[in-house]
């Protein structure tokens, strides 16, 4: 083998950091504007960057409240600091020599890359060991070509979900590892390491350390792989929670990581250990063993946290029927528009195709491409059930997705006609990766124009500009009443504080912003007096407002919208090209 050929084995990694280096680049050139005028387009982002802020600002390491919104108690986060250590790392390491403004701006530039590059590793390493050596050019090239998953690894986007799927990509390589007690410790502390920032990946956890249990229930040789999965899991959790847990996951919250999973993931690590030191030569008894400790964990779950048994945000009915139902990325795939339904399932469907077409064709590694068949079925069955698992879906596709790129993409290159050798690579790749959905619809004229006027007509897109803020930024500090989604990007950018943000924890401050701007003048006021606030503020066209309008046609946000104030509110001059509109509170 000629040196530096990237499909030298030896060579591999250099190979991959080199496109990894190159895609950063390419990723923070492509979203420049965004970082220079410090657009963070998403509410986590912005709390996340706030959040960073208090805690290099003093507030303590267990303290995850943010006081600047529904002061003065503040609100609820259910985050970790864990996400939170590379941007703090990044800012304090260029603040010193540039400044304070760009070292935030360095941060949500950098910090994005870093999952990024662990996911990259870990779909790589997959493809290495499921597929064959050389196929994880195919992997690194499915995954840049995944567009919600590449979404939550963009420079800016700085928010917990980048660490989470990089952590699930390192679980899939751990599962596939033929070394057994580093396949056990690599998911068993990607796992701790993920629940530690959030339960998002729960169910595809779950069913990793089941696929661990289910080869040693099949093959006895695999007690070192189940037993060192059980004492990181254990352990790494534990660890996680006594680290990271903040002060409000010290009660037993159903939503992160809190007594409630500590107690079920030490108990099944636990479980999973005792289970490996278990000598039984029939398959049947082990798998009777297996089926006991289940039954023991969920026993202990159901019986000593019942609160938990149903919607894990413990929101009541009418904020779930107000306001969580209303969130975009909540709906099932089926409500979404077309387009984005097929970007976000194709990639999901022929993962699933590829794990289930080599699980036929490879009948001497089904303990390996069954788990990834499954955890691909799971995935396109999540997406009915809420989009967001998109993410996720289209990560846990890579290696099937690889499967299928490797047969068929080089049989195409290696035809001795030259038509077939470029249409049928280029056509091939672009049906796997999914791509060719993205095609067919920026093709498509009148799809195209009505997500144009879809654009316009849904949301303004200044709203969250710097220099939309910029005169609002210049006024008094002071308490601001605005839309929900508004709130976290008020905080980062400005001085002023807010009433909440789209957070299930603080579901009465998100109640009393819908009852105020649904409800009429009358009923607005001692709510706003309430929080003590200065100013009332609105996004005009933006998509809560636009749900404000629709369900309260004479609501207050529907009166201010067309001028019509009630006397205790004192217009605040803005220019006149500004999306908002602002007024001072009058005091009694």
């Amino acid at each position: 083998m000629q040196t530096g050929n990237p499909h030298d084995d030896a060579h591999w990694k250099r190979w991959m950091l080199s496109i990894w280096l190159l895609m950063c680049c390419a990723l923070v050139a492509f979203r420049w504007a965004n970082i220079d005028f410090l657009i963070l387009a998403d509410t986590d982002d912005n709390l996340r960057l706030a959040q960073v802020e208090s805690w290099l600002g003093g507030q303590g390491w267990y303290d995850l409240r943010q006081y600047r919104l529904n002061p003065p108690v503040g609100i609820d986060v259910h985050w970790s600091r864990l996400v939170d250590l590379p941007i703090a790392a990044i800012i304090l390491i260029v603040k010193p020599f540039f400044g304070a403004l760009a070292a935030e701006k360095a941060a949500v530039a950098i910090a994005p890359m870093l999952p990024f590059g662990v996911a990259m590793t870990g779909v790589c390493l997959t493809a290495r060991r499921l597929v064959d050596k050389r196929a994880w050019a195919f992997a690194a090239a499915l995954l840049i070509c995944a567009p919600s998953t590449m979404n939550m690894f963009m420079p800016t986007r700085i928010d917990h979900h980048g660490w989470q799927l990089a952590f699930l990509a390192l679980t899939l390589a751990g599962l596939v590892d033929d070394r057994r007690v580093r396949g056990g410790l690599t998911v068993g502390l990607a796992s701790a390491a993920s629940l530690s920032i959030g339960l998002e990946m729960l169910p595809y956890l779950a069913l990793t350390g089941g696929f661990c249990a289910l080869r040693w229930i099949l093959d006895q040789r695999e007690a070192p792989l189940i037993r060192s999965y059980g004492i990181a899991l254990a352990a790494g959790t534990a660890l996680g929670f006594l680290i990271f847990a903040s002060e409000a996951n010290r009660a037993p919250r159903c939503d992160a990581l809190s007594p409630v999973w500590l107690s079920v993931m030490v108990l099944a690590g636990g479980v999973i250990v005792l289970l490996s030191y278990l000598r039984a030569a029939q398959p049947w008894v082990r798998l009777a063993a297996a089926s006991l400790g289940g039954a023991v964990i969920v026993a202990a779950f159901v019986l000593a946290w019942p609160q938990c048994l149903g919607r894990p945000e413990g929101i009541s009915d009418e904020l779930y029927q107000m306001w969580f139902v209303n969130i975009r990325e909540v709906k099932p795939l089926y409500e979404q528009t077309l387009k984005t339904a097929m970007s976000t399932a194709a990639l999901p469907v022929m993962g699933l195709i590829g794990s289930v077409w080599m699980l036929r064709r490879d009948r001497d590694h089904v303990l390996l491409w069954g788990p990834f068949a499954l955890l691909n079925l799971a995935s396109v069955c999540l997406l009915m059930w809420q989009t967001r698992a998109g993410a996720g879906a289209q990560l846990l596709a890579v290696p099937g997705a690889t499967a299928l790129a490797w047969h068929f993409v080089p049989r195409f290159a290696r035809s001795s006609r030259f038509v077939v050798r470029v249409f049928g690579v280029i056509l091939s790749f672009l049906v796997i990766s999914g791509l060719i959905v993205n095609f067919v619809f920026t093709f498509a004229p009148l799809q195209q124009t009505s997500a144009k006027l879809a654009a316009v007509t849904s949301a303004d897109a200044r709203c969250p500009t710097l220099s939309a803020l910029r005169p609002i930024a210049k006024l008094p500090p002071g308490v601001v009443f605005t839309f929900v989604d508004l709130g976290p990007r008020l905080i980062a950018v400005t001085p002023h504080k807010a009433i909440t943000g789209p957070y299930h924890r603080n579901g009465d401050a998100i109640l009393d912003v819908y009852r105020v701007f649904r409800g009429s003048p009358e009923v607005a006021r001692p709510i706003i007096r309430a929080h003590h606030s200065d100013y009332v503020l609105i996004c005009l066209n933006s998509p809560e407002a636009t749900n404000h309008r629709k369900a309260a046609r004479n609501g207050l946000y529907a009166r201010l919208e067309k001028g019509l104030a009630p006397d205790w509110l004192t217009p605040v001059p803005l220019p006149a090209d500004s999306p908002y509109r602002m007024w001072r509170v009058a005091k009694d």
